[in-house]
């Protein structure tokens, strides 16, 4: 069984900036920054799942088409209960919230089952915070992409599956 997640990936400027802001909120909040790496958003996460769900999930995803993706993350907070702070766009993305719509809906019809909240994009940048994060305003960082992706986590390294180009 493997653990996985589809996610959306910044241009290496922006993961580059992502990690330096990570490293200050890790300063401030206490906790451990995420590597440039592995700073994502992710889009659906399904969870340990066998071999034929990890293929109806590439199947599932093949069949989109979705916009490519140009959002400005632009504020910080913390989700006191995961103990993470993060980074994220202040106001809804139509391209991003498009695909996850899509994506979660064409997981949904081969039966996958996830998260019943509403999609809340943001990109984990600390774990383990001691101090939660006030949500706050920061310098906008530009966020592109141009595909998304099927990604394995396995023992706190991602492995990226399948990616898909955006139009």
């Amino acid at each position: 069984m493997a653990r996985l997640f589809f996610a959306v990936w910044p241009e290496a400027a922006a993961a580059r900036e992502l990690a330096r802001l990570s490293q200050s909120l890790a300063e401030l909040a206490g906790g451990k920054p995420v590597p440039a790496e592995k700073i994502h958003m992710t889009l659906a996460f399904l969870g340990s799942v066998g071999e034929e769900e990890a293929g109806s999930a590439v199947l599932a995803a093949a069949r989109l088409r979705a916009a490519k993706i140009a959002m400005a993350v632009e504020e910080v907070g913390s989700f006191r209960r995961a103990r993470v702070g993060w980074a994220a766009p202040s106001r809804p993305v139509p391209a991003l919230m498009d695909l996850q719509s899509r994506l979660e809906g064409a997981l949904r019809d081969r039966g996958f089952d996830l998260d019943a909240r509403p999609y809340a994009p943001h990109a984990t940048l600390v774990r383990k915070i001691a101090r939660p994060i006030a949500r706050s305003a920061i310098e906008a960082i530009e966020w592109r992409s141009e595909a998304f992706t099927l990604v394995v986590s396995t023992g706190g390294r991602y492995e990226v599956l399948e990616r898909w180009g955006l139009d």
